[in-house]
Order: structure tokens, then C-alpha cells, then sequence
């Protein structure tokens, strides 16, 4: 003789009860579908003739050429006081009258 158990569970939805018909949950279903059939689009839209979507497109055709090799960012101000020292360095470097990297630990004798 066998038994049979039948283990039956009933999983009850956790938190506040969802009313189908109220008004957010419609405008949540419209917003859906509107989204499903690519109509409404997340984010802020872009302003056509804007100088940012000008600066895009030519990023993008320079990309496209591949002139545009390691320019990210803003563009490097080469009269300013930190790029005129790090210029100096690079030049003293390449002549061998500077060693790369962080000098080392003068250590003091015990006397």
C-alpha cells in the first residue's frame, strides 16, 4: 500500500493590493503600450540645431574618417602654466637630465 501525498501551495501575493482600475495603473498600461509601439521615449529629447548636436555630428563624421584617434574631453589649453611644466619635464626626460618616476628615500646614518 502507497500514499499519495499532495503537497498543494497557494502562493499569496506579497504587499498592497494593486486596483486595476484606478488611475495610475491605467496611465502605467498606456504608458506600456505607448512604449511597446515606440511612441514615447525615455529621456529628454534632443533639440535639432542645438551647438551640442552640432558638436555630435562632427564627432561622428570624424569618427567615421578616424581622425578623431584618443580626443576625449575637453581640449587641453597648451599655454596653460601646467602644461608649459609638464612640457619642460618631457623635454628633460628625453635628454636623460631627469629620472622617470618618484626619487628615492634619503636615508640618514645612525652617527
Amino acid at each position: 500500500m502507497t500514499k499519495t501525498i499532495t503537497n498543494t501551495t497557494v502562493a499569496k501575493q506579497k504587499g498592497r493590493p494593486v486596483n486595476v482600475n484606478s488611475v495610475r495603473q491605467q496611465t502605467l498600461a498606456l504608458k506600456a503600450e505607448l512604449r511597446a509601439q515606440g511612441l514615447v521615449k525615455r529621456g529628454r529629447p534632443t533639440v535639432e540645431g542645438s551647438k551640442r548636436q552640432a558638436e555630435m555630428a562632427r564627432k561622428e563624421e570624424m569618427r567615421s574618417l578616424s581622425l578623431l584617434n584618443g580626443m576625449k574631453g575637453r581640449p587641453v589649453n597648451v599655454s596653460s602654466k601646467r602644461q608649459q611644466e609638464l612640457a619642460r619635464k618631457a623635454e628633460l626626460l628625453a635628454a636623460g637630465l631627469l629620472k622617470p618616476g618618484r626619487p628615492k628615500m634619503v636615508k640618514e646614518s645612525a652617527e
